[in-house]
């Protein structure tokens, strides 16, 4: 079964982007909607993970690569000013569709498993991940005007 696969997948690239979300708010403290809202984000992450790991000792976690791979390919570090913070915001938002992705997968999979409390841990985060989207895509094109054509 490889379940344990995608469940690993899933609790790294939680675990990724709620450090991801920490250091964007440390960076970016000047924007006060940014550190507050990152911050709380960096949490539900957490949070995410920790719901996960019952499951992943259930069906042996093997965690791979890849979401470290992401982490480190797109999040080199933050960056400064307005450009910077687009940038950053960006970067957050292809770490979380990869949560996103992640869970619509495994939700898939508790279906086909029969597993009722996976499942209901799935819809639950998959809501949350999905409202982290929707509020870095309008922080972004708030921030977008500003950093592209005033600067």
């Amino acid at each position: 079964m490889h379940l344990a696969h995608y469940l690993g997948l899933l609790h790294r690239a939680q675990t990724n982007l709620a450090s991801a979300f920490r250091e964007v708010a440390t960076a970016h403290r000047d924007e006060p909607d940014v550190a507050h809202l990152c911050e709380r984000l960096a949490v539900q992450c957490d949070r995410h993970a920790e719901l996960l790991e019952p499951f992943a000792r259930r069906y042996s976690e093997d965690a791979p690569d890849e979401p470290d791979r992401l982490h480190s390919e797109l999040f080199g570090g933050t960056r400064t000013g307005g450009i910077g913070l687009l940038r950053d915001l960006q970067d957050l938002y292809l770490m979380a569709a990869e949560c996103d992705i992640c869970w619509t997968v495994v939700g898939q999979a508790a279906k086909g498993v029969r597993d009722d409390d996976l499942d209901q841990v799935v819809q639950r985060c998959e809501g949350e991940t999905a409202g982290q989207l929707r509020w870095l895509r309008t922080r972004m094109k708030q921030s977008a005007p500003q950093a592209l054509v005033v600067a």
